[in-house]
């Protein structure tokens, strides 16, 4: 072999010396590698009992050689849990594959300790193909346990926050909702709030309250947006509502009060806005059900359903947002409420819905087909047949709905005929 001038110029003392290290190096390291390896090591025979074990696993668990070796199966070493799992599982799995790795286990270590690990284990064979030994490897897996535990405790912490957002954002939404409707003597009310998300407020809002001179005011809306941000603006808007038909009772200038507190708060850089319909309520006198003024701003318009069976929209086109403008264009469309008759006002999460058939959205027309079906009916029986549509278009419904809807009942000769 050529020597490099290097090795020319080292001393020949300090030649012997790396050459010693080497050779000793060379003669150790098989037996200092199984030993000392950063993982343990056994091998057992055919039945389990342990025949050879590493220095390291024996510190991991604690106990001498001679307290293993011929004395002791694999299967001894394994908490309660693992022995079942290595005879019903893992020892049949290695007599049918040869090999079963990556096995999550718990060891027992001298001082009754529990020491999580990873276990492989392949069956040794000899030059005829039988099986003569099992060899087991033994990874540490406490630093993995740990980890696991960590991101279990954070996913606990996490669905326990989530448990407590969503109860503060179901206050919240009940807030926003009035917790009674007003009772008014020879008119039947019923409502609903469909939540698409426990995870956010939605800014749907209705309400139904007295005003003076035995009439009454109802509106039903829809704040853009959702969130806190959105609830703000939705309780902004119930109680400027409720205020300004205490003020000026016509729906036209109830909306208008509304649009000029809308627009002068939500006039900046993040403006906001709503769609509402609000209604008037006068009894009509002997001739039974009530006198309608209904003006809107915006919003989709109300289904009328008739005592003939017959159910159409109230022509309110063109209104205007409430809050964009400072001068908002109003429409209003008077009407009479006669018994047998039933007005439903709904906000667009209902007709925005997805099909899960089409997949396209529900759409006006569906919601008109859908009322015909229903004519005649009453404000509770509409209320119950919508809930049962929406629930049919699952998560199609990817907004919040509201629902507000009031009949005047029939009397019994009415009915009889």
């Amino acid at each position: 072999m050529c020597q490099t001038d290097g090795d020319q110029d080292r001393d020949p003392e300090e030649r012997t010396d790396d050459d010693q290290t080497l050779s000793v190096l060379l003669e150790d390291s098989v037996e200092d590698l199984y030993e000392n390896a950063p993982c343990g090591y056994l091998s057992t025979l055919l039945d389990g009992q342990i025949a050879k074990v590493n220095a390291t696993l024996l510190d991991w668990l604690g106990y001498e050689r001679g307290d293993l070796v011929g004395h002791r199966t694999f299967s001894d070493l394994l908490a309660v849990g693992g022995r079942l799992y290595h005879e019903t599982h893992f020892a049949p799995l290695l007599r049918m594959q040869g090999e079963i790795s990556g096995i999550a286990l718990e060891m027992k270590a001298a001082d009754g300790s529990r020491l999580p690990v990873l276990v492989t284990s392949t069956v040794k064979t000899g030059t005829d193909g039988q099986p003569l030994l099992i060899r087991t490897t033994v990874f540490d897996a406490r630093d993995r346990r740990a980890y696991e535990q960590e991101l279990l405790r954070a996913r606990q912490e996490s669905e326990r926050e989530r448990e407590r957002l969503q109860q503060l954002t179901t206050t919240l939404q009940q807030t926003l909702l009035p917790p009674a409707l007003a009772n008014v003597p020879g008119l039947d009310v019923a409502a609903h709030y469909h939540i698409a998300s426990i995870d956010e407020v939605g800014g749907d809002f209705y309400d139904l309250f007295p005003l003076a001179h035995g009439t009454w005011g109802l509106f039903l809306g829809d704040v853009c947006g959702k969130g806190a941000a959105a609830a703000a603006v939705t309780s902004l808007a119930r109680y400027t509502l409720r205020a300004a038909a205490v003020y000026d009772p016509a729906p036209a200038a109830v909306l208008s009060n509304l649009n000029t507190v809308l627009n002068h708060e939500y006039n900046g850089s993040d403006p906001r806005f709503c769609t509402v319909l609000f209604g008037l309520l006068t009894p009509d006198g002997d001739q039974g059900g009530f006198h309608i003024i209904l003006a809107s701003g915006g919003h989709p318009p109300a289904l009328l359903l008739r005592a003939d069976g017959t159910a159409a929209y109230l022509p309110t086109p063109g209104g205007q947002l409430i809050g964009v403008l400072p001068d908002a264009h109003i429409t209003t469309t008077t009407f009479r409420l006669a018994p047998g008759d039933t007005l439903l006002l709904h906000t667009d999460g209902l007709t925005e819905a997805h099909t899960a058939s089409r997949g396209d959205r529900y759409g006006d027309d569906a919601l008109l087909d859908f009322a015909h079906s229903l004519a005649p009916t009453t404000a509770q029986d509409t209320i119950s047949a919508i809930r049962e549509l929406l629930d049919t278009l699952g998560t199609g419904v990817d907004d919040d709905t509201a629902l507000l809807a009031v009949s005047v009942p029939r009397s019994e000769r009415e009915e009889q005929q």
